[in-house]
């Protein structure tokens, strides 16, 4: 079975076995998380990186008023801590959301990366900018749409990131996380969370069973709510050859 990180990349890119075997390499090192620990303290060192081998995971910051703001999901291949690596410090604490496996690489393992494997290195780069751009569609969401809307636009990214590693094309997938969660993501009160989340079921646009979340009509509810999912296609011909050797 391939490695998380060729799972990730798989979809965009056709690796060569170089490239295979250098990416193999970073997932030797692996520990053990359960739900509620904390895998990074926001201020805390920011070396070394996690990738992510299975579960989910947050980045979130404390505000001045004491209440959180999640930034970010991880999902099996993601760089847990990629967010941090312009610092010494992380910006954000990293906490698993359910029984997590990572890897654990130091900085340097994966500078090595970037010097011998260029366009490993600019996938990463690329991969990073799309992650970006969809967390700015979701600050935007939070900043400018109604509740409801903001819960089928986190609702809708997460399918999108999922999709990615597990190659699923329905619409249904587990939802390990609370209506705090939720709404520490969104903006919104729990009770404003479980009120959009009703009125999405009234409609017809979602189902709920247990942790279960299926979107009925992922297009429909796109529309709805002006998703754009920014994971589905990366441009990727500007890339360089792969590296030789």
């Amino acid at each position: 079975m391939p490695r998380v990180l060729e799972r990730r990349i798989a979809p965009y890119l056709q690796l060569t076995y170089n490239e295979r075997d250098a990416l193999d390499w970073l997932e030797r090192r692996e520990r053990s998380f359960v739900a509620g620990d904390i895998v990074v303290a926001e201020g805390g060192p920011s070396d070394p990186l996690f990738i992510v081998g299975s579960g989910w995971l947050h980045s979130s910051v404390r505000v001045a008023d004491g209440t959180r703001q999640i930034m970010q999901f991880h999902f099996v291949g993601d760089l847990t801590t990629a967010h941090s690596i312009a610092w010494y410090e992380s910006a954000a604490t990293v906490t698993a959301v359910s029984a997590c496996l990572l890897y654990e690489v130091p900085r340097e393992a994966f500078g090595r990366i970037f010097a011998q494997h260029p366009r490993l290195a600019a996938m990463f780069f690329t991969l990073a900018a799309a992650d970006h751009v969809a967390t700015c569609d979701r600050l935007v969401s939070i900043g400018r749409n109604s509740g409801m809307d903001r819960i089928a636009t986190l609702l809708l990214e997460l399918r999108a990131r999922l999709r990615i590693v597990d190659g699923d094309e329905g619409a249904t997938f587990q939802l390990p996380l609370t209506q705090q969660d939720l709404g520490d993501a969104t903006g919104l009160t729990k009770a404003h969370v479980n009120r959009s989340l009703r009125a999405w079921e009234e409609i017809g646009l979602i189902v709920r069973t247990g942790r279960m979340i299926c979107i009925t009509d992922v297009s429909e509810l796109s529309a709805r709510v002006g998703f754009r999912d920014r994971h589905a296609v990366v441009a990727t011909g500007w890339l360089p050859p792969p590296a030789s050797k």
